[in-house]
């Protein structure tokens, strides 16, 4: 989402990135790459599923709409239509 918002020319500074607690949002690198980008990091509460209501009922339409749909070759493939598909949701749908 960075990469394709760079290429846009547009400033990502001020952002909020909302996520779960899951280790892989704390970790050390992750943190400073939201850092270099002046992007605010949003964890949820602890133990308040509502707080990821809004995040969870999105990957069921992304699910629903491309993975669930087809085969894929590989993980490249998955990540050039996640691409594609994210553009679409935010822009044509």
């Amino acid at each position: 989402a960075l990469a394709a918002k760079y290429r846009a020319g547009h400033d990502v500074s001020g952002l909020v990135h909302h996520s779960d607690r899951g280790v892989q949002f704390r970790s050390i690198r992750y943190g400073e790459t939201l850092a270099e980008s002046a992007i605010v990091a949003s964890v949820g509460s602890r133990g308040d599923s509502f707080d990821n209501a809004m995040a969870e009922a999105l990957n069921s339409v992304y699910k629903a709409e491309l993975i669930d749909r087809r085969e894929w070759s590989g993980v490249i493939e998955v990540m050039a239509e996640t691409s594609k598909w994210v553009a679409w949701y935010n822009h044509v749908r």
